[in-house]
């Protein structure tokens, strides 16, 4: 089945000269940024784009050039790797808890990188996370059977999609009710740039010590009350001289806020293209066994994962043809290479029977998501759940209203007014939760 995307192939055709920089930003980028990806493929594989910060970078768009760029041993994530501009205007967390919080894997190198990952793999393993579906189920079921009743409209961002993730991954690393029911979502904030002039800069400030002193209470409370969660292990290994207390700190902010909003971000993506193509959606609620293939096929087409985060190059050298000096950053589009036509024919559809192998949409190489099979099997519960308890299920408003998060390297909508039939679920009131 093979369904298009809204006006993508004829814009992607029209011929025009690319700025340099390429802006990536604006409300109209966000909303589609499909057409501009397709046409920085059509005249090569990387570019220098401008971010609102005002840094600039060196992005990377094909699929083949991006598997090779993730990985490619001469390019580091280490901050330390970045030259005097893109730390002027990119390394902006700032001091102390840039030091403190900003060691994660994310931010590693071999062998770092190597000794850290392999504290957290366990805890996302296939099989152990495939043994708590059942539990992630019980979990979405709750969550739509307490939507209130009494109304015609939902948000799903609030009432399912925000919710939903941080519920699995609270129950997957350990975190104790009392401190689960105290995290703010507010806190996820603090990795969207906010320089310091942003008028909003005092704000990002007061959210990041909050979110610095909760980290600090949930060390506390799994050193007073250690269990066998991953939350206890880390903090075990930092006592044990495994890790620095900046590393725990890190790995638990990174856990914390990169292991629940871009899940929350990927239900929303998914959730859209379905509602766009409602033949697949019936499809797909009548066929639940094609529910593993869609969900693979929805990361591909549009991932929560646009970009990634930096890489360096420690001296000048040649990337796919163009020369890239030491210290600029270079990231790669995981949503133009997804769509790379070279790799998948068609792109720009949705195919629930597409067979062309594996996407990008989790990365690769050294840096591939460590919580991919987690991500997989929550997606797979959340979209089923959707369309088994929401008969009828249809977007609430014009699709042109839809509001999607201005975040530099995610994609996602900030809300996702839908509205069903309630004869047989109820519903959760826009701007509630």
């Amino acid at each position: 089945m093979s369904l298009p995307e809204p006006s993508e192939a004829s814009e992607a055709s029209e011929p025009s000269v690319l700025p340099d920089p390429v802006p990536l930003y604006g409300p109209e980028y966000k909303r589609n940024p499909y057409p501009l990806y397709a046409r920085m493929r059509e005249a090569g594989p990387i570019h220098r784009v401008l971010f609102p910060s005002g840094v600039t970078a060196w992005l990377v768009t094909g699929h083949e050039a991006a598997q090779k760029t993730l990985a490619d041993p001469r390019l580091g994530k280490h901050h330390d790797r970045g030259n005097d501009r893109w730390r002027e205007r990119a390394s902006i967390m700032p001091e102390p808890q840039h030091s403190q919080l900003q060691v994660h894997l994310l931010h590693q190198d071999p062998p770092k990188h190597t000794t850290m990952r392999r504290l957290v793999t366990d805890a996302f393993a296939p099989r152990r996370v495939e043994g708590m579906r059942a539990r992630f189920q019980e979990m979405a079921d709750a969550l739509v059977d307490a939507m209130p009743a009494d109304a015609d409209s939902a948000d799903l961002v609030r009432c399912f999609a925000a919710r939903f993730p941080f519920q699995v991954l609270a129950e997957v690393i350990g975190l104790p009710p009392h401190l689960a029911a105290r995290f703010r979502r507010e806190w996820g904030k603090v990795v969207a740039p906010v320089g310091p002039a942003d008028p909003g800069r005092p704000a990002y400030e007061a959210l990041l010590r909050e979110l610095q002193g909760y980290i600090a209470e949930v060390v506390a409370d799994r050193r007073g009350a250690p269990g066998d969660g991953l939350l206890s292990r880390l903090v075990a290994a930092r006592d044990g001289g495994e890790l620095t207390r900046e590393e725990l700190d890190s790995m638990i902010f990174q856990l914390l806020v990169a292991g629940q909003e871009p899940v929350t971000n990927q239900i929303t993506t998914a959730m859209v293209a379905l509602l766009r193509h409602p033949a697949a959606l019936a499809r797909l609620r009548a066929e639940p066994g094609l529910m593993p293939a869609a969900v693979e096929e929805l990361m591909r087409l549009d991932s929560a994962f646009e970009l990634t985060t930096w890489r360096f190059l420690a001296e000048d050298a040649d990337l796919h043809g163009t020369r890239v000096p030491a210290g600029d950053s270079v990231i790669v589009s995981l949503c133009a290479a997804n769509r790379d036509p070279e790799r998948f024919p068609d792109p720009d559809t949705l195919d629930l029977d597409r067979a062309q192998g594996p996407h990008l949409a989790f990365g690769h190489g050294v840096h591939f998501c460590p919580g991919a099979a987690l991500a997989r099997i929550e997606l797979q519960v959340a979209v089923g759940t959707l369309l088994a308890r929401l008969p009828g299920l249809r977007l609430a408003v014009p699709e042109e209203e839809l509001s999607w998060i201005p975040a530099v390297l995610g994609r996602g909508t900030a809300e996702l007014p839908v509205a069903f039939d309630r004869s047989a679920a109820a519903v959760c009131p826009r701007g509630q939760g």
